[in-house]
């Protein structure tokens, strides 16, 4: 880098040379000094609202936000002088006075930035008297409960809603005491155009915003004698829940999270991987089926949730491309209910299944109506995240890393390896690839990893190659990203085969659900995502299974239950339908 773009400056007495651009907090890391923060975000724009990294910038006259002011050449600044401290605590005990006394109760307690950073600044009292905002909780969402009481007007959540997401949905409203991050008009959740997918709640410094918990209602099915209690796990929980114990983010966990689910009580332990070898059977065969009609093309995967809902929110014209295949989690739950209760002898209403879910979308999933057996009868019963998962554990008494390695139960928990990458972005379209390759050609496929469809940070597009016949697929990471191709498609700008989008950054691995970082780490960091989706993928690599077709546990439920692949019985258990659930909302 040329000395022209590099800004020379002193930092607290010692002197550093960064680009042209770099901002304060940025130069101050080089030197391995961390100036505290409350609303910064690397991956959102800069807000500078909170002001807890002001600094001392010499001949200024006022403290600077670190986080939002870049250096100039010559600038001189102090970091931790005795006065920025007592500024910076001030700020603090402000924050906390205007907050509510419950942290011992408080669903952050222990794992709080606020709460952390009056620690660190020794803040032992409330010094400040007077009025405190208070609102009621709006618990209308089956997927995002809001705190407004707990809000620090950070604007993380608005940002990330905004700019990662496309939805726009938040935004502060009111003034002074009574101001408020809400969506628009002060509509309730339920009410808004909240597509569920929680990166709101990933954001958030404090516990603004939470998931609902069905962790009560869980112990209450274990706890019920005449309940066959049932839990299936999502890929991305074995390669995170490590995390909620200490273990380095990408750690494969997938025995010690069965024998713990075990231990907590439940009778039996199915892995939602075989309902994503599922998936991708009947979805190969839709694809398949719609190339040689050429019909419905560009055909949408439909395994995500909040993605789901964003199609039938903003785009209800595209509503046909979908696939009409169920999630991977609502297809294990129907077998579960019919297939194996059958087998069992079991009333499917004594079954009582609960999924473990890296996603608060599946909240709101499991309840769609479209999803019951019959009324009053949920395929899915409950879905508990993976942090409610790991405070189970916690309560239980179960010592995690210390467990000895478990099995999946038989014979809904048999799975391939293409089954474990549907938890990181690129993952379902590798696998769809390596079976319609196969049904594509006659004869197996040549290859197993399509690598151009792996590490999609943002917009992915590809052409792969299949015995001569080239396939146009494209992979969005975040639905911002998946904005842009979809109006591709609508204005007829370019032609795609098939479209894989997952509503979160990252895919189910930077799910609203997932563990919150530990220090070191953000929410959205490629580091975190790219740990947790790399052991998803060694965990493939390892597997003699790695196509969801020949999977033997997929292929008896065809030959003894399900009939043909895309059949009436497949399609009556396995499908469903998608349709515009409020006006669209401004793009």
């Amino acid at each position: 880098m040329s000395s022209s773009t590099m800004v020379n400056l002193t930092m607290d007495g010692t002197p550093v040379s960064v680009p042209k651009g770099t901002t304060i907090m940025e130069a101050a890391e080089r030197l391995g000094v961390r100036i505290p923060r409350l609303c910064y975000h690397p991956d959102l724009s800069l807000a500078g609202s909170c002001r807890v990294c002001i600094v001392d910038v010499e001949d200024m006259g006022y403290f600077m936000a670190a986080c939002a002011s870049t250096v100039w050449e010559g600038m001189r600044v102090r970091t931790h002088t005795p006065e920025i401290r007592q500024a910076r605590r001030d700020i603090i005990e402000l924050l906390l006075d205007n907050h509510p006394r419950d942290c011992q109760t408080c669903e952050r307690d222990g794992r709080c930035e606020l709460q952390n950073l009056a620690y660190d600044f020794g803040v032992r009292e409330r010094l400040f008297e007077g009025r405190r905002k208070r609102f009621p909780p709006d618990e209308t969402s089956r997927s995002v409960v809001r705190h407004s009481e707990k809000c620090v007007l950070c604007g993380r959540c608005v940002r990330v809603c905004a700019e990662v997401q496309g939805v726009f949905n938040l935004d502060q409203q009111g003034r002074g005491f009574e101001t408020v991050v809400a969506p628009a008009n002060f509509a309730a959740m339920d009410e808004s155009v909240c597509i569920q997918c929680g990166q709101c709640i990933a954001v958030c410094p404090v516990a603004a915003f939470i998931e609902p918990k069905h962790t009560e209602e869980v112990f209450g099915a274990i706890a019920d004698p005449r309940k066959t209690v049932v839990v299936q796990t999502a890929p991305s929980i074995r390669s995170a829940i490590g995390e909620e114990f200490g273990m380095q983010p990408g750690t494969p966990n997938t025995g010690k999270m069965v024998t713990a689910l075990r231990r907590i009580g439940f009778d039996v332990v199915f892995d939602t991987n075989l309902g994503a070898d599922l998936t991708i059977v009947e979805e190969s065969n839709e694809l398949l089926l719609r190339l040689e009609k050429g019909e419905r093309l560009p055909m949408f995967t439909s395994c995500s949730p909040g993605w789901i809902s964003f199609l039938e929110k903003f785009y209800p014209e595209l509503i046909p491309h979908a696939s009409s295949c169920r999630s991977p989690m609502t297809m294990l739950s129907v077998l579960s209910k019919t297939y194996w209760a059958e087998r069992r002898g079991i009333d499917p209403k004594d079954v009582y299944m609960v999924a473990v879910m890296p996603c608060v979308a599946k909240k709101f999933e499991c309840r769609r109506p479209e999803h019951y057996l019959e009324e009053g009868v949920p395929y899915t019963d409950a879905v508990v995240t993976t942090r409610e998962l790991a405070w189970m554990i916690k309560s239980t008494g179960i010592d995690f890393l210390g467990l000895p390695d478990g099995e999946f139960d038989d014979p809904l928990g048999i799975a391939s390896g293409a089954g474990d990458i549907f938890g990181i972005t690129g993952g379902v379209m590798e696998a769809t690839l390596r079976t319609a390759s196969e049904r594509l050609t006659g004869h197996p496929a040549q290859r197993l990893d399509f690598t151009e469809v792996r590490q999609a940070r943002g917009l992915k597009e590809a052409d792969v190659e299949v015995d001569g016949r080239k396939l146009h697929v494209a992979v969005a990471n975040g639905l911002q990203n998946a904005k842009t191709v979809l109006d591709m498609v609508s204005k007829g700008e370019r032609h795609f085969d098939v479209i894989e989008v997952m509503a979160c950054p990252g895919g189910c691995s930077g799910g609203g659900g997932q563990p919150y970082p530990r220090s070191g780490y953000y929410v959205l960091d490629q580091r975190l995502l790219a740990a947790r989706g790399g052991a998803l993928y060694d965990i493939d690599e390892k597997k003699k299974l790695r196509r969801s077709h020949e999977n033997p546990a997929i292929k008896e439920l065809y030959e003894t239950y399900l009939g043909d692949i895309g059949g009436k019985k497949a399609h009556e258990l396995l499908h469903t339908a998608y349709a515009p659930r409020l006006p669209r909302g401004i793009r």
